[in-house]
């Protein structure tokens, strides 16, 4: 492709300028030191240990203006012991009157709809991966790794305590991380460290150092240092066995099963090889516990990404997972164990061997599913990544997956006896944190592949206050093959740029807008082009942070398959036919601040075969905050093409309600009602966080059939049952 070697010069180019610069906020230090006096957790700040503290403060302004120091006030200190890391916030009110501003004390909220204070431990101080914690004003919890040099995973979830006491004035938060929750290196002095404050009420987010708005207070690039008046105590022996025990009932309508009883056990177990380096083993795993995925309306050609929330494949999963791009991953934990698929046993070993070296090994097994044909498999994986410059990387991946006892003839026919992949990537991370990218290769390697089997890869971005302009291009064989992984298209040459300004009005209810343009072009392994697609977008943020964004695009398509565009299993489009439409949309967001919240948006214009599509989707909140939190969203979409299609029409409706009578404990009902796939699913769950990372959960889930005529089995009513289970499940984390 003639624009791979132009981006590779410029990753190589960016790369070797930012060899020499310097940690940009290295003057921000904060010092840490043992405590002089036991300190309890109860957010009252008044032991001689936080009398003794330095006070980080003085923050600067991110949000509406990242130009002068925050009005808001907050003050924050730090200490340790021989076990634990301890923080405490004192975040005092602005200038205006009103309560704090929460969605619920459900864990892991959203950080733009609440008033909350948070940090981030770069603990290595390599300004790659780290560690976030903290606590919105009405005391839930947050909790996170970092990857990527300032991404949160916010499904990890670990040991610490927290207490947040409100004041007429302020509310001040403390906590305690233990030193076995985290990785750090051993003998290390300096960690990076930042403080972000969010106050919706003066539509303020701040941070300790200084902070261009356009980044993430995330960002460890941008953290300052925390300097430690000695190496932080090792943990010692750090080994932490978590076992759980499951019963529950199960019955499947739709077939007709009866009533079927459930018992499960198993055991997950945690182990310290060194204070960087952690070995995760599992034995017979149940997820059953997980968030259901949110359900969607799908008209696109390809499968959909759905992101892994499984505990076990969390820590340091961004080795794993994150390389490649979004559409382009060699290994996809999504792939072990789902669909009825047992997980027997599994390891993991994942960290740091030192500055510059890291690594990820992973070792899974799965049994074998008689009603399918499905062997017994296994998934092994290993990546390394050696640290070149301040921020960048090399990055190595190999994948296998392999059936066992691959004998009977139905396995040869439906299953493959091994795929391998084997990656290389570059990831570029300017010390500045203006410029990113990445070059990628992998090959695939299966039984009698032919050639034309490898994805090369590469793109560049800046990202200045007022600019945005980045290219990527794409080349993936038509034989490339990814049976582990997410590569939803083969055979194609993939080119895109985009371009976008931003304005910065001064004194007025805008807080910026600009226009992003995007065209994308696809091309077949002849280069014939198959797709492309350009995008005018035009957003405008307003300084109560509700958004609106307006937009045009036109689209050209021609198929490379068959395809029914109203992805029901209907009649389908010819391959080789040709289509071209343009279509326009809207999106709002309202501001977060208010009680009750809303967005919608829009799209119309032409679709397949001189079809027309409408889409109107509303998103409507509203919280009797602490405590309470409704949310629901309807989504509905009108197809209207030539014979023998016709008019279809699609509802997704998705209302959800949040209880949360304390931080600990929870009930979360979820209803989707999907009619493209003609389903209708309940889900509720009560958590009862009894310790930390200790948990009884009570779990039902129902799924339901549109017009009971097609189930044999009918219940009164517009929907029948299709299957249904409750579940209890029981977790404690005991270390050892």
């Amino acid at each position: 492709m003639r624009l791979l070697p132009i981006l590779l010069i410029g990753l190589l180019f960016v790369s070797s300028s930012s060899l020499l610069a310097q940690k940009k906020n290295e003057s921000y230090q904060l010092h840490i030191s043992h405590a002089t006096s036991p300190i309890v957790i109860d957010g009252a700040v008044d032991e001689p240990a936080w009398q003794a503290a330095e006070i980080a403060s003085d923050f600067w302004m991110v949000l509406p203006m990242d130009t002068s120091r925050a009005h808001v006030r907050t003050e924050v200190r730090m200490a340790y012991d021989d076990h634990n890391v301890y923080l405490s916030a004192v975040c005092y009110h602005g200038n205006v009157a009103g309560p704090y501003i929460v969605e619920s004390l459900r864990r892991d909220w959203a950080f733009g709809k609440n008033d909350n204070f948070i940090f981030f431990m770069d603990t290595f101080d390599d300004q790659t991966n780290g560690f976030t914690f903290g606590t919105n004003a009405a005391g839930a919890q947050w909790d996170g790794l970092l990857y990527e040099g300032g991404k949160a995973n916010l499904s990890w979830d670990n040991k610490w305590t927290s207490s947040v006491r409100n004041y007429p004035d302020r509310y001040v938060l403390e906590l305690a991380i233990p030193f076995k929750t985290i990785r750090y290196k051993r003998g290390i002095t300096r960690w990076g460290i930042n403080f972000s404050r969010q106050d919706l009420k003066t539509t303020e987010k701040s941070s300790w150092t200084p902070i261009q708005r356009q980044f993430p207070t995330a960002s460890l690039a941008l953290t300052g240092v925390l300097v430690w008046d000695q190496p932080p105590p090792q943990p010692g022996p750090n080994i932490s066995l978590i076992p759980y025990a499951l019963t529950g009932l199960t019955r499947d309508y739709q077939n007709n099963v009866p009533t079927q009883d459930r018992f499960n056990a198993g055991l997950d177990a945690k182990v310290a090889v060194t204070s960087s380096l952690n070995l995760d083993l599992t034995v017979n795993p149940d997820f059953s516990q997980v968030d259901v995925d949110q359900q969607v309306t799908n008209l696109d050609r390809y499968e959909l990404f759905f992101p892994e929330k499984r505990q076990f494949f969390l820590e340091n999963g961004d080795q794993f997972t994150n390389f490649g791009y979004a559409t382009i991953r060699p290994f996809f934990s999504r792939r072990i164990g789902l669909g009825g698929v047992p997980i027997r046993f599994g390891a993991r070993l994942s960290g740091k061997l030192n500055k510059d070296w890291r690594i990820g090994v992973m070792d899974m097994q799965t049994g074998r599913v008689d009603a399918t044909g499905l062997p017994a498999q296994n998934f092994a994986v290993m990546a390394l990544q050696r640290r070149v410059s301040a921020r960048s990387n090399i990055g190595f991946m190999f994948v296998n997956k392999e059936s066992l006892s691959y004998e009977s003839v139905a396995d040869k026919m439906l299953y493959s006896r091994y795929n391998r992949n084997l990656g290389l990537e570059y990831n570029l991370a300017s010390a500045n944190n203006l410029w990113s990218g990445k070059a990628l290769y992998v090959k695939s390697f299966s039984p009698d592949q032919p050639g034309d089997d490898a994805v090369y890869a590469a793109n560049l971005q800046y990202f200045s206050r007022k600019w945005l302009i980045s290219g990527q291009v794409e080349s993936v064989g038509k034989n490339y093959t990814a049976e582990a992984g997410y590569v939803p298209r083969r055979g194609y040459e993939r080119g895109t740029a985009s371009i976008g300004y931003t304005f910065l009005p001064t004194g007025s209810s805008v807080l910026n807008h600009g226009p992003t343009v995007t065209s994308t072009y696809f091309f077949d392994p002849a280069w014939r082009q198959s797709d492309n697609e350009s995008v005018l977008t035009y957003a405008v943020t307003f300084r109560s942070r509700s958004v609106f964004t307006a937009w045009v695009a036109t689209d050209y398509v021609r198929l490379l398959q068959p395809f029914d565009p109203t992805n029901t299993g209907r009649e389908t489009l010819a391959t080789g036919t040709e289509h071209n439409w343009t279509a326009w949309g809207t999106d709002f967001d309202s501001k977060p601040q208010s009680i009750f919240t809303y967005g919608f948006s829009s799209r119309y214009g032409g679709y397949y075969a001189n079809g027309t599509r409408l889409n109107l989707t509303a998103d409507l909140g509203f919280r009797f905050q602490p405590y309470v939190s409704l949310a629901a969203s309807a989504s509905y979409n009108d197809i209207r093409l030539p014979q023998p299609w016709g008019q279809t029409t699609f509802w997704l409706v998705g209302p959800r309600f949040d209880l949360t009578l304390t931080n600990k404990l929870y009930l979360t009902t979820f209803v989707q009602y999907n009619e493209q796939q003609k389903n209708m699913n309940v889900n509720a769950r009560i958590q009862w966080r009894y310790k930390p990372a200790s948990d009884f959960f009570l779990v039902y889930t129902d799924n339901y059939l549109p017009n009971s005529a097609q189930i044999g089995q009918d219940v009164p009513g517009f929907f029948s049952v299709k299957n249904r289970a409750l579940v209890l499940k029981w977790t404690y984390w005991w270390n050892l």
